[in-house]
């Protein structure tokens, strides 16, 4: 740029020094009130204002603002310059926005705009708003001290608009072991995601790379500052893949100054829903068992002959079985109560079974039969204590008392409270299986069942049984829900979510070329995209990939082309590095070992050797234990992420990042020309940011893509 950078510099260092001191008063002004803890409503009001303030302030004191944006409003002689933070702050003496929050409709410019002479306009509450754009500069500040200006665009300038410097210069950073926030970076693909209006299904195809976890997260800080009277922090929920993965995102949306917002997976949730005592089978044996070799599969991916039509995780999932639940549970509900007449003691009148049939099929029709079955036992002991309250002589009301509640307790034993899991089981038991149920899949189901021991493709079905039954309590309605490596949900999972939400605001958001668990999840969005209406759902696509260097993401792309799925390849952004090397080792273990200590040599803060099964990283990690490292060994069971040196199986590394990544084993038996292998093998090598390096022993994988790769 033509800029006149120690200018800039200059100026944006006098700019950080008034804002740092003006930030400062009022949060000292703030913090020498003293807090008020009466029971006063309206002084309570205040006092949580006031702590808000004193957040933001505390936020916006180290790290005040990122970006700057020179406005010229039409109707205006002069540009505004408007500068951007994560939070907003006022300038309570001059009377004008000292910070301005990136979540404000102004803000949206300096996301959206991308250069070029003619107008720029942003969706204000009044209205469209036009103008100019006169400057946009990245700023970076750490504990208050400038440590970067970059101007992207400068009118006038005989370059227009230049290639973003800051986003690549982010983007070279290395990671730790946390998912960071966006918000200095976001790019306009993004910026529409996350400003997208609430009630809608929002589902993104999105490239390895490019953004979707941190687009969602910031989606959800937009809607809580855009609807702040509609919606609320803990009426939102996250549904990520493990809990690992969740540790690693935690820290984004309290950066957002976001707090209450349930992060947990689909498993978790559903078991505190469930009050069968149920116990969930092993997924790391399972994870284990389908990902050793792909031994379910010929080379060209179609299934073996011993395999079933269709994976039981997705007939289990699927659309088709809701509707085939909802048909039973009809049968079941009008079946259900077949309750005679109660007759608490000899001598007197009964209770009608036609009455008590009357009170649950008519008088409480519009409750979920659960809920009924209650009302109706209250209604029941409740004549039982006018009956007993007309025996005037004390001795015999006693006696019968314990005559009648002993009846009652034999005449509601067979009237139990439904139960999703005795429902769910019968649809598998010889007696009571209807045809629909393939008999093949019903043998397996009832043994597992009868322990009471369920697997995670089981819990929708049983949820929305749960649903029909009980109802669902306000406190599970959500305002909003994220469904994260959604090709990995199932059609009946989200539809229990759809139950679950308000005005059926989602943001969906997946990559269906890292769709390895693809016999339970999606092949197609359409699968989701056909549970809403028209009008209700919005899809979009985002196919740059902002986390590998170029050789990475055309090696990768190199790869993916034998999955056959059906989506774009990733567009790198323009940043180079080092070529992707593939080596042939003679000897597997002391190669791993050489190339690790190579990668711990060059400084990268995180470190991920990839092997293909559970098992076979134990074993490399031992071994480098031995040769002095200190790896983490990352299996299904893990609570957290550490960052440094780790070991983890391929189908666990989908959703994390690493500096440098070597993938082991990348041979023709453990990697075949099938779409499954394709698909892990393209999440192997897309979870490295800077350096990804190959080994193979014997014959390499014919999934990798020869033209781009550095043979060693």
């Amino acid at each position: 740029m033509d800029t006149d950078i120690q200018s800039a510099y200059q100026e944006e260092l006098l700019r950080l020094e008034e804002a740092g001191r003006i930030i400062s008063r009022q949060l000292d002004e703030l913090n020498a009130m003293s807090r008020y803890n009466g029971s006063d409503f309206t002084e309570q009001v205040l006092e949580g204002l006031r702590e808000e303030t004193r957040h933001k302030l505390a936020v916006a004191l180290p790290e005040p603002y990122f970006g700057r944006l020179d406005f010229q409003e039409a109707g205006h002689s002069d540009p505004t310059p408007l500068y951007i933070g994560k939070a907003g702050v006022e300038d309570r003496i001059g009377g004008h926005p000292l910070v301005i929050d990136w979540r404000a409709p102004v803000a949206s410019l300096f996301y959206s705009f991308t250069g070029g002479d003619g107008p720029a306009e942003y969706d204000s509450p009044d209205g469209l708003v036009e103008g100019l754009v006169y400057l946009k500069r990245n700023l970076v500040i750490r504990k208050q001290i400038l440590q970067r200006v970059t101007d992207s665009y400068l009118r006038g300038s005989s370059q227009g608009a230049v290639t973003d410097e800051f986003l690549l210069y982010r983007l070279g950073e290395n990671k730790d072991n946390k998912l960071r926030d966006i918000v200095s970076t976001i790019q306009a693909e993004q910026d529409k995601i996350i400003r997208a209006a609430k009630n809608k299904a929002l589902i993104i195809q999105g490239v390895a790379g490019s953004g979707k976890t941190t687009v969602a997260l910031h989606r959800l800080a937009f809607l809580l500052y855009q609807y702040r009277d509609q919606v609320k922090a803990e009426r939102m929920i996250i549904f990520a893949p493990n809990r690992m993965f969740l540790d690693y995102i935690s820290g984004v949306l309290p950066e957002l100054g976001v707090g209450d917002i349930a992060q947990t997976t689909f498993a978790d949730w559903a078991l505190e829903r469930l009050d069968d005592n149920l116990k969930l089978g092993s997924e790391a044996q399972d994870l284990e068992k389908r990902f050793a070799v792909a031994p379910h599969q010929d080379t060209t991916g179609n299934p073996a002959e011993s395999e079933e039509p269709i994976p039981s995780g997705r007939w289990k999932g699927s659309a088709e079985l809701a509707d085939r639940l909802s048909r039973e549970l009809d049968v079941y509900e009008k079946e259900y109560c077949a309750l005679q007449d109660f007759t608490p003691w000899e001598g007197t009148r009964q209770l009608p079974g036609k009455t008590i049939r009357h009170w649950f099929y008519v008088e409480t029709v519009h409750e979920p039969i659960g809920k009924r079955r209650q009302r109706v036992e209250a209604r029941i002991r409740r004549w039982l204590e006018m009956e007993l309250e007309a025996t005037r002589d004390p001795k015999i009301r006693k006696d019968r008392k314990k005559l009648a509640g002993a009846r009652l307790k034999a005449y509601l034993k067979s009237w139990s409270p439904p139960s999703a899991l005795d429902f769910y089981r019968r649809l598998f038991e010889p007696e009571t299986r209807p045809q629909w149920v393939p008999e093949q899949r019903a043998e397996e189901s009832r043994k597992r069942l009868a322990k009471r021991e369920v697997l995670q493709e089981d819990l929708a079905a049983l949820l929305y049984i749960h649903n029909r039954f009980y109802g669902i309590h306000g406190n599970d309605r959500f305002d909003h829900i994220v469904i994260d490596e959604a090709q990995d949900f199932s059609p009946l999972q989200v539809l229990v979510l759809k139950q679950h939400s308000k005005n059926h605001s989602f943001t969906i958001l997946g990559d269906l070329a890292q769709g390895i668990h693809d016999y339970k999840g999606v092949h197609s969005w359409e699968e989701f995209a056909g549970l809403f209406d028209g009008e209700e759902t919005e899809t979009f696509q985002l196919n740059r990939s902002y986390r590998s260097t170029m050789e990475i993401i055309q090696f990768a792309n190199g790869v993916i082309a034998h999955s056959g799925v059906a989506v774009s390849p990733a567009v790198p952004v323009f940043r180079s590095g080092e070529q992707v090397r593939v080596e042939q080792t003679a000897k597997r273990m002391p190669a791993i070992v050489q190339a690790v200590r190579e990668l711990s040599e060059e400084a990268h803060g995180t470190i991920a050797v990839i092997g293909r099964t559970e098992k076979e990283c134990a074993a490399i990690h031992k071994e480098l234990v031995n040769a002095g490292f200190s790896p983490a060994l990352l299996t299904a069971s893990q609570q957290s992420y550490g960052g440094g040196l780790s070991v983890l199986p391929v189908y666990l590394s989908k959703g994390f990042e690493f500096d440098a990544v070597l993938v082991t084993d990348v041979d023709e038996t453990r990697y075949k020309a099938s779409p499954r292998d394709a698909k892990l093998l393209y999440v192997a090598c897309t979870r490295a940011l800077h350096d990804l390096r190959l080994q193979y022993t014997g014959q390499p994988s014919p999934l990798l893509p020869d033209e781009e790769a550095t043979h060693s």
